[in-house]
């Protein structure tokens, strides 16, 4: 699986469905993979964002000098990253992950919180390897970051080509979440993406069929239709 393909991701939830029908066990199949992949990761890097300015950033420590200012440079980064050229991207959220990198060594709450937003960059930036050394070394000490940096790690892991792992991740994502009618159809979504580039369509199948008893919602909140994913998946399974 070629590491360079992640350049195009793309970035609208549109995408999705087509990564979801088109994909298939071939290995030029795999592209459509990461794709997916990358459309995930943008929900992660939203959910985590979202998390930490609205509801955790209060809580945490002012006095943590380091990551006040990786906070503040990373809040700079989005402002005027419509406006920066693709170089002026790259060197700027290179500067961004180094200072969280910075800040996550001072330890605390704000150096945890730093260690996760250093996870997330690095992996944006395609450091799949680092971003998952620093996920192993968060404390996820709350359900709703804890499931997407749990799924964060099966990112990484899929980038990586260790697809055992990242399925175990997904597992491990899906039950910190469990009860989010949000997260945890997500990250059963995610595994079954995975099981079926195993070729693993009766897996695969029982996924959806958890989605669509437990989340019937979830079909009409994406837009997609489980339903035929499902059917899709026991048809295939039946052909093994």
């Amino acid at each position: 699986m070629s590491k360079k393909e992640t350049t195009e991701t793309r970035t609208k939830i549109d995408d999705l469905n087509d990564s979801l029908t088109r994909a298939e066990l071939k290995v030029q199949n795999n592209k459509k993979l990461i794709l997916y992949v990358g459309i995930a990761a943008v929900v992660v890097v939203l959910l985590v964002l979202g998390y930490i300015y609205l509801i955790h950033k209060p809580s945490v420590n002012k006095a943590n000098t380091a990551y006040g200012m990786a906070d503040n440079k990373e809040l700079a980064f989005q402002m005027q990253s419509m406006q920066l050229d693709s170089a002026g991207r790259v060197t700027e959220m290179a500067a961004v992950t180094k200072a969280y990198e910075d800040a996550a060594r001072n330890g605390g709450d704000g150096g945890n919180n730093a260690t996760l937003m250093a996870a997330v960059y690095n992996f944006k930036s395609g450091q799949y390897q680092k971003a998952l050394d620093l996920l192993k070394e968060y404390d996820r000490n709350d359900e709703i970051i804890g499931a997407t940096s749990k799924a964060l790690e099966g990112d990484c892991y899929v980038n990586l080509d260790k697809f055992d792992e990242a399925i175990k991740s997904f597992q491990e994502a899906a039950k910190i979440a469990k009860g989010n009618s949000t997260l945890e159809p997500y990250c059963i979504l995610k595994e079954a993406t995975v099981q079926r580039h195993k070729g693993n369509f009766t897996a695969e199948a029982e996924l959806y069929k958890k989605i669509l008893d437990t989340y019937p919602e979830y079909s009409q909140m994406t837009g997609e239709n489980y339903e035929a994913y499902y059917q899709r998946a026991l048809a295939q399974a039946g052909q093994k």
